[in-house]
């Protein structure tokens, strides 16, 4: 609907089109009372699930990390009967002591087939959210975008990583350098590209990169081996209670135990063989070192080691990850705004049971966090594709319970004046 200015105005805004805000939307039309019209996905791709199939195609994917259960739909064996319905079985990749893992391809389809399915391309709204202010007389939030004001009663910020790629001090304005996952062409021509990190990012992308050139994978450290980006216990809400909520929200205590129980920097076992077989071929090296200094010379980059070690090549691509969500711009002038509270190290302060972000008066918002925001509550899976289901239960609850309080304290109000005999024709919207 619009107001009589013209601002739009929902039940709930999604800031964000990726897997979390795909899959949260969802969860708002089946637990809630909202329907179609209620609920917006405001997000500046041109489609849902841009940027994650941009940074798949880049780096290489060709399965996923996590397993079958775990996909853009609500239903968790419902990819499994995509693949069977449509004889693609042998798209859930057997993994040892672990369950299939989907494809690339068939993650994606069944992604596609859902939000169709859903309707949920309609829900989207192409646009940047460049700020969040509170309404002035009413609960909820007025949401400043480059397309027009949008107001709302609920906000959910799954906004990922925010879109900010980490660049080590020697690669700053350093040509021949480039970022996997921004602007990076991974079908370039060149004779020999240095890929720079040690996670599954790094493993993919100099496998892929193998089969026309030389690769060198540099990394600071080993190559650790991990199947799953942490422990599956951390999926279940009753260990997350038990192991991170005892500690306070907010606090360093919490933080570290995040911290500690992320696999991060990883690569999952079912990369070695190819992996194996690439160096032995000789068409990837593995090196392991600091860089101390990049310099471009004769049309090529040279990397100066911590132990002397020189390294030459066309280009530079970094897998260097994120950085850190919790000080965004953009999440720093919504702090700023609406006077939310943080913790260590600028860790959103959350209800653990509804993701609701606490005021500094320790008053929740109607503004819910999911994905790498909700860490300290969600724990280590919180940024990842299993994690958002966590995230959807407590937060389509929260609004719903929120929803049917207030219908029932309208109607409270309103027999209340009927039987004073106060406002008897009164209409109530609810």
């Amino acid at each position: 609907m619009k107001t009589h200015d013209s601002t739009r105005k929902f039940g709930c805004t999604v800031v964000g089109g990726g897997i979390q805000g795909t899959y949260l939307a969802q969860r708002l039309l089946e637990d809630t009372p909202f329907d179609e019209s209620d609920v917006r996905i405001v997000d500046p791709h041109d489609r849902l699930l841009a940027s994650f199939r941009e940074k798949a195609k880049a780096c290489g994917m060709e399965t996923l990390r996590s397993t079958f259960v775990h996909h853009v739909g609500t239903e968790p064996f419902a990819l499994e009967s995509f693949a069977e319905a449509n004889d693609r079985e042998d798209e859930l990749v057997p993994t040892v002591d672990y369950p299939q893992r989907p494809s690339l391809d068939l993650f994606l389809d069944f992604a596609e087939y859902v939000i169709e399915r859903k309707g949920l391309e309609s829900l989207h709204h192409q646009a940047s959210v460049e700020g969040i202010h509170d309404l002035p007389n009413a609960t909820g939030f007025r949401l400043e975008t480059a397309d027009g004001p949008v107001e709302t009663d609920y906000c959910v910020l799954a906004i990922g990583h925010g879109g900010r790629y980490r660049w080590p001090d020697w690669a700053t304005d350093t040509e021949r350098v480039e970022h996997v996952w921004e602007g990076f062409d991974p079908e370039a021509s060149v004779d020999r590209t240095i890929v720079v990190g040690g996670g599954i990012t790094a493993a993919q992308l100099a496998c892929e990169l193998s089969a026309t050139q030389s690769v060198v994978l540099l990394s600071r450290h080993p190559l650790e081996w991990e199947v799953s980006e942490a422990d599956p216990p951390w999926i279940n809400w009753s260990h997350i209670k038990r192991n991170l909520h005892r500690h306070p929200p907010g606090s360093k205590d919490r933080f570290d135990e995040v911290t500690a129980a992320r696999n991060t920097a990883t690569v999952p076992p079912y990369l070695y063989p190819e992996f194996e077989a690439r160096i032995d071929e000789g068409t990837v090296t593995l090196t392991q070192g600091n860089v101390d200094s990049a310099i471009v010379e004769n049309g090529a980059i040279r990397l100066s080691l911590d132990h002397g070690l020189h390294l030459r090549a066309d280009r530079v691509v970094l897998t260097t990850g994120f950085e850190p969500v919790f000080d965004h711009p953009f999440v720093e002038r919504i702090v700023g705004e609406l006077d939310l509270a943080r913790g260590y190290r600028g860790m959103p302060i959350l209800d653990d049971d509804t993701l609701a972000w606490q005021d500094e008066d320790g008053r929740s918002v109607p503004l819910y966090a999911s994905g790498a925001l909700a860490l300290g509550s969600v724990g280590p899976y919180a940024p990842n594709v299993p994690g958002v289901r966590r995230s959807g239960d407590r937060i389509a609850a929260a609004i719903r319970d929120d929803l049917d309080r207030a219908k029932g304290d309208a109607h409270g109000e309103q027999v209340q004046r009927v039987a004073t005999g106060n406002g008897a024709n009164d209409t109530y919207r609810h």
